[in-house]
């Protein structure tokens, strides 16, 4: 679900206008309505009733029993009303609730606070599009069509430190050159910036700001000359080994002795990992489970195949390896196991924005050999190494939306399909497709192109990126699956032994192509109908006749995908004489090019003349069955209700 990132969310509508204002977007995300008590505000029965929850007393004393016990607000009130209602409970904005605020009429949505990082500004996008509304967004980056520097890193699941992120944003809403230090992690983010962005990758211009993106531990100076923020890509494993009974606070203070005394960053961190029979110490998971560590165990036999500076024979002798930390967390980055991922390209492999590392490109690097920490008076020890992984850890569940846009035009998507593509963090598909919902996308997207005949590559490129953990679409013109993506896709995810669950899977469903040229032509799909196509690309030419055949013999109303291109000129002709054999020459037949876009264009003729039109792979034909009649300028197939009167 769309709003599932927001949850829990509460609307606040204090008229019976603003609860019908907030309806629709109630119903689709599940958020709860609060009402003041009145008799008949809210009637019954009523769809929204099992979510509506009243209040007595004021608003704002309501607002502040509920207050820390939801992520976002949205209301419909005046602007100033909301501002002086929310003032005395904002605290800092990053942990502030993502506050909206809908006109009554319900024409504006507008992004009022905790923009960033609350994520007001997407939910504002989410609930315009869900209510049809205008979103209203104010901060500066949005204007010059920027991510907040303060999420920046959110999709690929780094960690914010330390750094006047007020004055590194000031900087880059001025458009001053703030410089970007990147020692690891993704550069996709830097493939979707625009082209004045004011991030210099290069050394050359005096800076205003300066960005660090890495895995090391730096103290900035608050009275420097220029404001400086850094982010930590999740790319260092720790690899742990500790006799039996080692309480979490010595291994705590063991951690961050040794990233301290190496600059290392804790928000770095990926995971921990270490032999399997210490899958069951109690400190580690304690740790684990308060840092939120994924915690990777390995055989002895495993950890004995790698080769590390410093083995131990007595650690052999005690457990099978003569490595634990050192080994550990070197297979714990998975480069020594992970196989190459391919793009399904033979000399290409696949690239998570790490334009000269290919996945994964080298083995793990060793950055801490073994230190042994211990302290006088406690219980136990801990062995800790550390290990820097080509490619982040993003701790996240990969989504893949499958997403038909329908015909072409924005207001013929439905809002769900609207919804997913402003969400996902990557969208990719076919130019033409990508640029007719361009407005849909937003500041930060991820936006790749493939060509036509690349379909496997779009699939592929999506289940990688997925799998790391982004939410990508796939988008298809009309529904992604009737001759779209979602196909294919499900396809690759079975070759690859999905597992059905990771990645998650939604497909959203879109106008076809038939569906669309029907509707401009009146109502010739009323009675049963079948769709082919003639592109003998992928289905043989010779099952393709037979279909035709059968749709032909058996009267269907039939609607003929992919009839023309400029190497197919003879599937059209061949398919025009088998209708012929089985229909009238005056059956009517719509050819219908590029329906609801800038250039459609519609004809109306039989099935005797429709050769002498132009049809091309943008054109959809309808052809009618034996009681299909043209009126005027539409087309009607009867479904015989006038018969039974």
């Amino acid at each position: 679900m769309p709003f599932a990132a927001y949850q829990p969310i509460a609307a606040i509508a204090t008229t019976p206008s603003a609860i019908l204002t907030l309806k629709p977007f109630c119903q689709a995300s599940n958020a709860v309505l609060y009402v003041p008590q009145s008799r008949g505000l809210v009637s019954k029965p009523s769809k929204l009733q099992e979510n509506v929850q009243f209040y007595q007393g004021s608003l704002k004393e309501h607002l502040e029993t509920i207050w820390h016990d939801y992520k976002a607000f949205v209301f419909v009130l005046a602007t100033g009303a909301v501002t002086r209602l929310i003032a005395p409970l904002l605290s800092d904005k990053s942990t502030d609730a993502a506050v909206l605020v809908v006109d009554e009429a319900g024409e504006f949505v507008i992004s009022l606070c905790g923009g960033h990082q609350g994520g007001g500004d997407a939910l504002t996008r989410l609930v315009a599009q869900t209510i049809q509304a205008t979103p209203i967004i104010t901060g500066a980056s949005h204007s010059l069509n920027l991510p907040g520097i303060d999420i920046l890193g959110l999709p690929f699941g780094w960690r914010k430190g330390s750094g006047d992120w007020t004055g590194v944003s000031a900087a880059i809403a001025k458009q001053y050159p703030v410089e970007v230090i990147q020692e690891t992690g993704s550069t996709l983010w830097q493939n979707a910036l625009p082209r004045d962005h004011p991030f210099q990758f290069q050394e050359g211009i005096t800076p205003q700001g300066r960005v660090w993106i890495g895995f090391t531990q730096r103290t900035f100076n608050p009275n420097a000359d220029i404001p400086k923020v850094q982010w930590h890509p999740r790319v260092l494993w720790v690899g742990l080994g500790c006799e039996r009974g080692t309480p979490k606070s010595l291994i705590d203070r063991g951690l961050k002795a040794v990233f301290q005394s190496n600059h290392l960053a804790e928000a770095a961190i990926a995971g921990i990992a270490t032999i399997d029979i210490k899958a069951d110490e109690v400190g580690i998971l304690q740790l684990c489970e308060e840092r939120d560590f994924p915690l990777r165990t390995f055989s002895a036999e495993a950890l004995k195949s790698v080769a590390v500076p410093t083995p131990s024979p007595v650690v052999d002798r005690e457990v099978g390896t003569p490595s634990v930390a050192e080994a550990a967390c070197l297979l714990g980055c998975g480069g020594l196991e992970t196989k190459p991922v391919h793009l399904g390209l033979e000399t290409k492999p696949v690239h998570l924005g790490l334009e000269t590392k290919p996945l994964p490109s080298k083995p793990p690097h060793l950055l801490v050999k073994k230190q042994v920490y211990k302290e006088e008076g406690v219980k136990g020890a801990v062995t800790i190494a550390v290990s820097l992984a080509e490619e982040e850890f993003t701790g996240l569940g990969g989504k893949l939306f499958l997403v038909g846009t329908g015909p072409g035009a924005l207001d013929q998507m439905t809002n769900a399909a609207r919804s997913a593509v402003t969400e996902a963090d990557v969208i990719i598909g076919y130019s033409l497709y990508l640029d007719l919902i361009a407005p849909l996308q937003r500041p930060g997207q991820i936006i790749e192109s493939f060509p036509i005949t690349r379909e496997r590559d779009r699939a592929q490129r999506a289940i990688a990126l997925a799998e790391w953990g982004l939410t990508v679409a796939v988008v298809s013109s009309g529904d992604c699956g009737i001759y779209g993506m979602a196909g294919l896709v499900m396809e690759e995810l079975k070759q690859q032994d999905w597992d059905g669950k990771t990645p998650q899977v939604q497909v959203f469903p879109g106008i076809t192509a038939l569906q669309a040229a029907a509707s401009r032509v009146g109502s010739p799909l009323m009675h049963d109908f079948c769709a082919i196509s003639l592109s003998d690309l992928l289905t043989p030419w010779d099952v393709i006749l037979k279909r035709l055949q059968a749709a032909a013999m058996g009267d269907f109303v039939t609607a003929l995908y992919n009839p023309r291109s400029r190497q197919r000129q003879e599937q059209i002709v061949q398919a025009q004489g088998i209708f012929l054999q089985h229909r009238q020459g005056n059956t009517p037949v719509a050819l219908v090019k590029s329906a609801y876009r800038p250039d459609e264009e519609i004809q109306i003729t039989t099935l005797e003349q429709m050769l002498q039109f132009p049809i091309d792979m943008l054109t959809t034909v309808i052809i009618g069955n034996c009681s299909t009649y043209q009126h005027q300028d539409w087309l009607i197939t009867p479904r015989g209700y006038l018969g039974k009167q």
